[in-house]
Order: structure tokens, then sequence, then C-alpha cells
């Protein structure tokens, strides 16, 4: 029963509105499981849809697969939301087919295309239809099998889903893993709370199945029973028990993720506590995640909730025993207000074990005499606690959270208690109990207890995550002692604020006896307050280092003092290069304890504004040794670095101009994208808005999934996520060493777009690379290095274009005899035909364009492709206009003086060879092997 509101999940799909107690009531039947974040991923799925016949009824379903066709994966049945349909687990299915499941979705009974009566997960029907699909995917070559019949498969699912879930568990013993959430464990309790009936959220539950004709006829008698009367009666809930997981509790033994919701006055926390107890007992690994959202509203924590269950699926499914699950218990805590959206900020707070909702219990004294009010003729005016789906995103809950309270109690319609202000902070975790005696003078009288957090000076009252207790006193006409067991929270009470335990007559949500009574109650002990003690945030143990650093640091300090007398004073800036990002001069650095052998000798070149520079050369070249020299990292033995006309030393001020990627960037894998750069930035100590976050990241393009642990990314994410990190800050100089190891050619080309936007604004780029044809794509200038000196440096075509070999275009194909006579023309050695044209191979001496010197200059002056750009097009209308000006100019070769290209090309156009252009052919491979010689 997913029925959350529709800006809250935007899966909703038919709202309706109730009026009740003249309040409006957005209500909205249906939602998938979760929202699926978009994956990085661009491997293909393979999506089938196909109706099932199961024992007369049709079964609308969805299978999807990607990767190998003959490699056998784990499968997981994906279940969808109360009102919903498949479609609404489409994407959710995707990225798990993507991360090697065979993922089956399926419209349950009565929803979307599937036919039949909604049964409620009924054993006979739903759930049969669930083995039934189970036997289908045995039978599929792509799924992994435990035994013949017998697939590897975990079942997924939010409410209504995640009830199949646990009752698939209870009934196939096929079924392997399990991830409910937002679910029930007894769906009498969740609807008949202690004999009280729930009915807003039966009545919501009722039309949002499409009315109570859409579901089997003895559903709909008992509905219609209950509602009249008020009361639920044995019959309805034995009904309701056989349906629910509890039925089976028993054989439930799989390992099980209960994902539950904080703000869910539907299936409150005590649902999941239930389950977690009576799986463990079945000897389960079991692990219990409170999150902020549910029924109710709040945030869902779409991402962070999907990469758990993924992570969970892959060890108990795939056996990949060092995924990190997760926590034996978690909980989502709001820590204050994002002053830049306004949006409750979250952190975690996990236990090793999960403490239940006992744990810890702290008396709190309450003050207050015997009291009596009434409960009014027809339970009305009611009093309002949770309203569901009113609040959108956040929800009445959240809202609570935030310390803006929105319950309404009438006068005389309730009692109530105060303690004392509490003398220190006190955490809330789990059920508060109380007992109290009650006397009516009725033969029965329902009560609803909550403990409000009242502040300083009798503000208004806050009422946790807006839930109560509903509890029905049977023969309180003689007086009774009842413990009341309230609702489960997790909420903190801030010293000088006060407890206030409130027993009302009514509520909106629930059925009052309509004739008046009197009830008179009194206080019979202490309000029992759980805190469970062994809840805390993380933090990590202190590493070796800071013991020892203070020691070392006075050790470097004198050090310091000492080479400090033989230094020269810090070159003073030069004026004339305060515009150019980087110019090295006869830069130097020898190897440990040697005297000559050098890591980089003498290495001079220029680097200006708008340029992507590629840095090649062989491994041992020098290449990362002069990229730590011009961060600051080592000191060169001779020669300077200037960027932007400021010598670079340690901790040198210019160095804030300057971003860089080297040797891998190291990330917290629990935090998210954004968290770990928002940490990386604090730690600079640079204000929050220099930081440009926003900016650097639509650079990077990382999307949704900044919200996702890092430890969920893939290696293309991760590189994306280092170079969003150099970018914070929008340094003028970016530098980044081999920023596309270990990615696939999508993600290559990603990282190419990335360069080039960072570039196109005016900035600049070095980039160290072996990737060749990534680099003659992605850079406009090159810096080639062999042995630690300098080769060549110049634009790319110019350095590409240095050969004696020319690809001459042609409009249409050439004779034989005429492409003999080419062959014979003057100074050409050979001439053969390839894709598109000719190569022709000019003789030794005739053909060589002379090469860059040692400077590499602006890119608009150097290069025809201009500051920031690729060497080839990225797009077709930059290919028409390369193809145009291939047709109207001088072709390359023709540009350099090379008077025999130039005749050539007169020669074709007299012997009529329809040629389209003309220029060098020469890849960077080519040019690169020849400058070292051939040897990389």
């Amino acid at each position: 029963m997913d029925l959350r509101p529709p800006r809250l999940r935007g899966l909703l799909r038919r709202p309706r509105r109730l009026l009740a107690a003249g309040a409006a009531v957005v209500v909205l039947a249906g939602a998938g499981t979760w929202t699926a974040v978009a994956s990085d991923k661009k491997a293909p799925v393979q999506e089938t849809d196909r109706v099932m016949a199961v024992d007369g009824v049709r079964i609308d379903t969805a299978y999807f697969t990607s990767g190998p066709s003959g490699a056998r994966r784990p499968a997981v049945l994906l279940a969808h939301g109360f009102g919903g349909s498949k479609q609404d687990v489409r994407q959710q299915a995707q990225d798990l087919a993507r991360d090697g499941y065979a993922v089956l979705t399926w419209s349950a009974r009565g929803f979307g295309k599937s036919t039949g009566k909604i049964g409620l997960n009924d054993p006979k029907g739903e759930v049969a239809d669930v083995s039934k699909l189970i036997d289908w995917l045995a039978k599929q070559p792509q799924v992994q099998l435990d035994k013949p019949g017998d697939p590897r498969v975990g079942v997924a699912g939010a409410s209504y889903g995640g009830a199949i879930s646990l009752l698939a568990a209870g009934y196939d013993h096929r079924v392997d893993a399990i991830a409910p959430a937002i679910t029930y464990w007894n769906l009498a309790d969740a609807l008949f709370p202690n004999g009280v009936f729930k009915k807003l959220w039966a009545g919501i539950f009722i039309n949002s199945g499409g009315g109570c004709g859409k579901f089997e006829p003895e559903l709909c008698r008992m509905y219609e029973r209950v509602a009249e009367s008020g009361t639920p009666d044995a019959q309805a809930r034995e009904l309701l028990a056989a349906r629910s997981p509890s039925a089976v509790a028993d054989r439930i033994k799989v390992p099980t993720l209960l994902v539950q919701g904080q703000t869910d006055s539907l299936f409150p926390l005590g649902q999941a506590d239930t389950a977690a107890k009576a799986i463990r007992e079945n000897g389960a690994p079991v692990d219990v995640d409170w999150i902020a959202g549910g029924h109710d509203g709040g945030d869902m924590e779409a991402s962070r909730v999907q990469t758990r269950v993924r992570a969970w699926f892959d060890q108990y499914l795939k056996d990949e025993k060092g995924t990190d699950t997760g926590p034996a218990f978690r909980i989502t805590r709001t820590g204050g207000v994002d002053s830049t959206d306004g949006a409750a900020v979250l952190r975690g707070a996990t236990d090793d074990t999960y403490p239940g909702l006992e744990s810890g219990q702290r008396s709190v004294r309450l003050r207050g005499s015997e009291q009596s009010f009434a409960n009014p003729a027809g339970a009305s005016p009611p009093a309002v606690s949770a309203l569901p789906g009113l609040g959108g995103s956040g929800g009445l809950a959240q809202l609570s959270s935030l310390g803006v309270g929105v319950s309404l109690d009438f006068p005389g319609q309730f009692a109530r208690f105060d303690s004392a202000p509490v003398s220190s902070g006190l955490r809330i975790t789990g059920s508060p109990t109380v007992t109290v005696h009650v006397k009516s003078t009725s033969d029965d009288a329902v009560l609803f207890g909550k403990v409000y957090d009242v502040g300083p000076g009798g503000g208004t009252p806050v009422l946790p995550s807006q839930l109560v207790a509903p509890v029905r006193v049977e023969g309180a006409k003689s007086g009774k002692d009842v413990t009341i067991t309230l609702p489960a929270v997790d909420h903190e009470v801030e010293q000088g604020h006060r407890l206030r335990l409130v027993l009302a007559s009514t509520d909106l949500g629930y059925a009052s006896p309509a004739a008046p009574a009197t009830y008179t109650v009194s206080l019979k002990g202490d309000l029992k307050v759980p805190t469970a003690p062994g809840v805390t945030t993380a933090a990590a143990p202190l590493p070796s280092w800071v013991w020892w650093l203070p020691l070392a640091g006075a050790v470097l300090a004198l050090a310091l003092l000492l080479a400090g007398r033989r230094r020269t004073i810090a070159a003073p800036p030069s004026p004339e290069l305060a515009e150019v990002p980087l110019q090295i001069t006869d830069l130097s650095k020898r190897y440990a304890r040697s005297a000559d052998r050098y890591a980089v000798r003498d290495l001079s070149f220029r680097v200006e504004k708008g340029q992507v520079l590629g840095l090649l050369g062989p491994n041992g070249a020098g290449k990362t040794t002069t990229l730590r020299m011009l961060m600051g990292l080592i000191r060169p033995d001779g020669g300077e670095v200037r960027v932007f006309g400021q010598a670079i030393r340690p901790g040198a001020p210019v160095l804030s101009r300057v971003g860089a990627f080297v040797e891998g960037a190291g990330f917290l894998p629990h935090l998210s994208g954004r968290e770990n750069l928002e940490l990386y930035w604090r730690a600079t100590g640079r204000p929050p808005e220099d930081a440009h976050l926003d900016e650097a990241l639509e650079i990077a393009g990382l999307g949704d999934a900044l919200a996702r642990a890092v430890r969920t990314y893939s290696q293309g994410m991760r590189q994306r996520l280092a170079i969003a990190q150099a970018m914070l800050g929008l340094p003028d100089l970016l530098i980044l060493d081999e920023p596309t190891n270990g990615l696939d050619p999508p993600q290559i080309r990603e990282m190419r777009e990335v360069l080039i936007r960072y570039a196109a604004a005016g900035r600049t780029v070095i980039v160290s690379s072996h990737l060749l044809a990534e680099v003659e794509q992605s850079c406009t200038h090159l810096v080639v290095m062999d042995r630690g000196r300098l080769v060549q440096a110049g634009p790319v075509a110019e350095i590409i274009g240095s050969g004696d070999t020319l690809l001459v275009g042609l409009a249409a194909d050439i004779p034989d005899p005429l492409l003999e006579k080419v062959a014979a023309l003057p100074g050409v050695e050979s001439a053969v035909r390839t894709d598109g044209g000719l190569l022709v191979r000019l003789a030794p001496g005739e053909g060589a364009v002379s090469g860059g010197g040692g400077e590499v200059t602006s890119g608009a002056a150097a290069s025809p492709r201009g500051a920031g750009n690729c060497a080839t097009s990225h797009d077709g209308a930059a290919d028409e206009r390369r193809q145009i000006a291939a047709l109207t100019e001088p072709p390359p070769a023709a540009r350099t003086g090379t008077s025999t290209a130039a005749d050539l090309l007169v020669e074709l156009v007299r012997m009529e060879v329809p040629v389209a252009s003309l220029g060098p052919h020469r890849r960077l491979e080519d040019a690169f092997l020849t400058l070292i010689g051939g040897s990389a």
C-alpha cells in the first residue's frame, strides 16, 4: 500500500481529495518501490514484455537483462507499490540489469494490465503468482541456478511490494534474499492497532485500489462491515492476519534488509521491529534501516536506499563476501535546515547491533493530577495529528522534525501531563511507555496517546513524526490500569525543553466511539523513554600520525629554520607574464643521490590561455616529475616554473589558481559525491562561495549520481568526481595526470567533453596521457618529452603534419590507369587506394614539413582550430565546416611552403582527378614514435 503524496515521489498516478474536519487531504494511489537514480553505465538493456497466464489470470510482466547472452546471473523480482504497476519500477529494473542481474517485474492482480481481483497478497492469489514467476525464471538461460528448477533469486519492493517479498520468502523456499521497504508485518495490526480502526488510511486504501468492487468479495464485505461499525471484529483481524508475513514468521529464513519509514502513520517503525525480531530468531541475517521518509512524506532517500539494496543482493545473491552492506542498524537523523534551499539536513547514526525499541530506558517523571475529559458525540470535532498526503515532498512529519508543530487538540477532549525541563539533551530512540489508570462512563474507552516536545516558555508543542498511539480499553467502566506503548520515534529533546504526555479522546485518522462519554485518567508511573545508547554517529579512529605529528612538526620546523639560512629570496613576480598561465624555463631535477642522472633536464616551454595541452612521453620521460614541480610538491634542482608570472614554491599563493588531479584522488567511500567535494573544500579553509561547486559539477556532468555513496561509483564516475574536485574554485590552470585511466571508450569520450567544456571559457588545461588517439582529439597543443628533455612543442596539427605522406580525398573513385599516372608523377614514390581516397607517398626529402620550436604559442594564432577546441570536430556541423574549408583553402602542406604538395595538387587537377581535399596523412602515434625514435 504505497500511498505517498504526488510531489513526494513523482510516481503516484491517481490523485484524490478527501475533505475531513475542514482539512483538505491530498491523497494519491500507487507508487513504485523508489525512484531510481540514473546510472552512468551505458550497457544496453534488453527488455521483453509478456503476459503470462496464471490460474486463469493474466499477469503482465517485463524481463530485463544486460551483458553477454550466455552468461548466467542471479535474478531479482521487483514488485511495485499499491495502486501502481510494473512501469513504476522500470528504471530500477534497468539499473539492476546493468549491475549484473536478470530482473523480472510484474503488475500485481488488479493493477496495470493484469487481470483478477485484488487479494491483498492472498497466499492463493498474489503469493502463488510469485512462485509461478520463479518457475519461469528457472527456465531462462540467463539465470543462475542453485539446482534444477531453483534459481538464485531475490525479491525487493516497497509497501505492498515489500509485503510480497516477505511473503514470497515465507511460502517459497527458493527465495534467497529479500529487501522489503516501508511495509507491514501484520496488516491487521497496521489497520486495527490495539483494536482501533484506522479509518482514514483504510478508506484511502480501498479507494486507491479502484473501489470495493476491485477487491476479492470477502475483503470488500470485511471493509464495509468494519467501516460501518467503526470497530474491527475478530473475523476481520483473522482475514488480514492470514494474508500477512507474520502468518509465516517461522518460515522466513533468508537474509533480510528491512527499510522502514520514520514518517509513517500507516506502517510505523514497530512493524519492522516485530519483523526483525522474528526473522532473526530463525537464524537469518537482518539489517534494519530507518529512513527519513514514509507514507506521510519526508525524504525517501531513494538513491541511498537503492544503493544499499543492490549491495545487499551483491553479497547474498552474487556471493561477493567483501561487499559493504552497511551497519546492522542505521537511522537517518535531521540535523537542522540547509540555509541555501530550506531542506532538512540529513545525517546517519548507526549501531553494530539492532537495539530494538526499548533499549536504554530512562525514567522521566510526569506531573499532573487525575483529569477528566469528554469523548464528544459523533467523535467530532476530532483532534488532528497525521494527515496522510498533506505536505507534499516534505510532509507534516518532516515539518515536525524541524520544530514546526501542526497538531491540534480540542479543549475539554484531552488530559495532559508535563515533565520538568530536561537538564541535559535527551535523545528518544524507540517507543516510550507509560502506565495510566483509565475510567470511563462507557464500557469501552478509546484513547490516543502522544508525547510532545515543548520548548521553553510554553512554545508551540512539536509532535515527533506526527505519530499517535491508539488504544482501546475494554471494561473501563470500573477502572483499569493500562500500559500504553507510544509510537517509535527518533527525536532529540533539547536542554530546557519539557516532555508532555497527552491522552486525547479523538483523532482524525481513527474511528472513535460515536456515543458521548467521559474519560478519567491518572498516572500510575513515570514515562519510560528509550535512548538506544549504542547508536552513535560513526567517528573515524585517530590515525597514528596524530600522535607523532607534533614531534615530526618540531623536527621539520628546525630543519626549515636551518635550511632557510641557505635559501635565496623568492624571485619577484614577472609583470610581463601576469597573463601567461605557465612558463617553464630550464627546469631540471636530478634523481635522488645522483649527480648526473636527471628525471627532467633543461626543460622549457610556455602555455597560453585557452589551450588544452597534451604532455606526452614514454614511461620515464619525466612527465609526472614535471607536473609535481609545477604544483610545488617538489623543488627543482635548477630553472624555474612561473604561473601567471609568480614563481612556484611550496605554498605559493598563486597555487590557489591551480587545480590538479595527479596520481589519483582519495574519497571517503561512505559519503556521497557531493559530501566528499564539500568536505574537501572545507579542508582548504577558503570561503564556501568561492568553491563554485555547481559550476564544477555541471562541467563534470555527474548529474543525480552526486547523491549516491562514492563506494557505488564506477571507475568512470570516480574519475569524473576527481576532475570535479580539481575544478573546485574554477582554477585558471587545470592539471590532470592520466585522467582516463581505467575508463571504457564511452567514458573516455565523456572525459574528453569535460576537458573541452572547461577550456572553452578561456581557462587552460594540461593533460598527461598515454592514450595518443585521445590526446589527438582532445588537445590543441602538445609538448613531447623523452628522457627528461623536450623533444618538440607546438600545435597538434603542426606536429602531426610533419610527415611525407599525403591523403588525397576523392569525390569519386578513379580507374586504375589514372591511378598509375598519379603514381608516376615526378616526386611521387607511390600512390595507393585507401578509404575515401588515395595515399600518396612523396619521395624522401620532398614533402617534409618542418616542426615547431620549443614554445607553445596561443591557440588562436597557431592552430586553425582555435583555442580550447579539439583536433577533430565533435558534431556534424563542425565536420561540414571543415570539409568546406578543405576545398576552399590551400592544403596544409602547401601552407607550410612545401612546393611538392602544391605541385601535386596542380597536377591532379590537370589530370582531372576529382580532388575533394588534400592534406598530410599521419596519426599522432606515427609522429610520436618518430619523435622519440620508436621507443615507447
